[in-house]
Order: C-alpha cells, then sequence, then structure tokens
C-alpha cells in the first residue's frame, strides 16, 4: 500500500482517499497483509475486490451508507460490499432478515441470491469497518489499521457531502457513525439485522422507506430497493 499509484481504487475515492494511503499505519497494515498470506492464510474478499465497495459507488454517487462489521469468513462469500454475497451462495441469516424488513416495509419480494451490487450501483455504499478477514476467523484483522481508513471515509462523506442517510444497526456501526452531524444528514439507528437482534428493533423499523422519504424529501432520487432475479444479474 506505500505506492497509492498501484491500489486499484476508484478515481474520485482515490483522490480523496490516497494520502490516508500513505501513513504508517497503511504501512503497517499492508505488511501485516502481507506477511498473513505468505504464512498461507485464506484471506477475503480476494485482493481484486477489497476495495470493491468504492468501485461501485463513487464518492459523488452515494445517498445512502450502510456500515457493516467485518467481512464474511467463509470461502466464496466475501466480495467486498458488506452484508453482501456473490449469486450462488446461501444467504446469511443477517441478509434474510434485510430482506424480510425490505417486503415488510416496502413490499418487496425478496430475491433469489443476496448479491447486493445493484444497490451499490444505485448509491448505497455498503462499507465494512474492517476490509480483510481470515477463512474461518472473524475478526482476525481488527485493530490492524482498516478501522482509521474507514473512519475516515466515513468523515470525509459526512464533511463534503450534504443530506445522505447513514444507517447504523447494532452498536458497533453506532459507535463509528456517532462522528455524522445528524443536522447534516439523516442518520437512521436500530439494532442489528442478526438473528440474534433483529427481533429487538430491526424487523420493523422502517429504515428503507425512511430513507428514501429523506432522500425525496432534501431533492434526490428513491432508492429501488429491489433486486433483479439472479438470472439477470450483470456482476
Amino acid at each position: 500500500m506505500p505506492d497509492t499509484d498501484r491500489i486499484q481504487l476508484e478515481p474520485s475515492w482515490k483522490a480523496r482517499l490516497g494520502d490516508y494511503l500513505l501513513r504508517p499505519q497503511m504501512r503497517e497494515l499492508s505488511a501485516f497483509l502481507r506477511q498473513r498470506k505468505a504464512a498461507g492464510a485464506r484471506i477475503y474478499p480476494p485482493g481484486s475486490q477489497i476495495f470493491a465497495a468504492f468501485d461501485a459507488t463513487p464518492f459523488d454517487a452515494v445517498r445512502v451508507v450502510i456500515l457493516g462489521q467485518d467481512p464474511y469468513h467463509g470461502p466464496g462469500q466475501a466480495h467486498g460490499l458488506c452484508f453482501s454475497v456473490l449469486p450462488g451462495v446461501p444467504v446469511p441469516p443477517s441478509l434474510q432478515n434485510m430482506f424480510k424488513e425490505i417486503q415488510r416495509d416496502l413490499g418487496i419480494a425478496p430475491p433469489d441470491h443476496g448479491c447486493l451490487l445493484p444497490w451499490a450501483r444505485r448509491g448505497v455504499l455498503l462499507l465494512n469497518a474492517v476490509l480483510t478477514v481470515e477463512q474461518g476467523s472473524a475478526g482476525a484483522h481488527q485493530g490492524r489499521g482498516w478501522e482509521g481508513f474507514t473512519d475516515h471515509v466515513v468523515e470525509t462523506l459526512g464533511r463534503e457531502r450534504e443530506n445522505l442517510v447513514f444507517m447504523l444497526w447494532g452498536s458497533y456501526a453506532q459507535k463509528k457513525g456517532a462522528v455524522i452531524d445528524p443536522r447534516r444528514h439523516r442518520v437512521l439507528r436500530t439494532t442489528h439485522p442478526s438473528p440474534l437482534s433483529a427481533h429487538r428493533g430491526f424487523l420493523g423499523c422502517g429504515h428503507f422507506s425512511a430513507a428514501n422519504a429523506s432522500l425525496v424529501r432534501n431533492g434526490a432520487a428513491p432508492v429501488d430497493w429491489s433486486l433483479p432475479p439472479r438470472a439477470e444479474l450483470e456482476i
């Protein structure tokens, strides 16, 4: 990571994050990732997909931000967008609950897959706090430097943009989003969609319709929260 010219990062984000990638903690993170890979660790998502959230949602296209915590750590699951899995991978429980709430809130039936790339292309930044993980080891790369980088992402959005909608689900996301000025942006908070907590607030929260109402109120188009059938997906 020391040479930002070698980072495959969408240009509008690279213009804002490139200097951060030169910081000592990012050099240390890069060295750590190389060491773990050399030691035989299976790191997810694949290197080309680590920054997929930024590739799919350029800075000026962001309308909604959903904050996750850690990539999925099973084979073939993580592909750089929080909560999302590629077509053919079983839909994880938290995402199943998200689809349930969308159906309850907006009447949109759940899709036959868990790929959220169409949301990302419509302006929903699907950002994990930590961008890499190791197979079978949740949280393996926490505290290694990613959190500072993604804090910088959130702070930059909060400062340079207006009237975004931030969806903060669970205490981790809410703590990370504490820097967001609620006078400048719409901040929606509830429990995490995990089966352990979804029934304590997430199911019934109405965040998807609330996000669209906020966008429309501020002159932006609402998000289409539907997803095409797997057979029609363009990856």
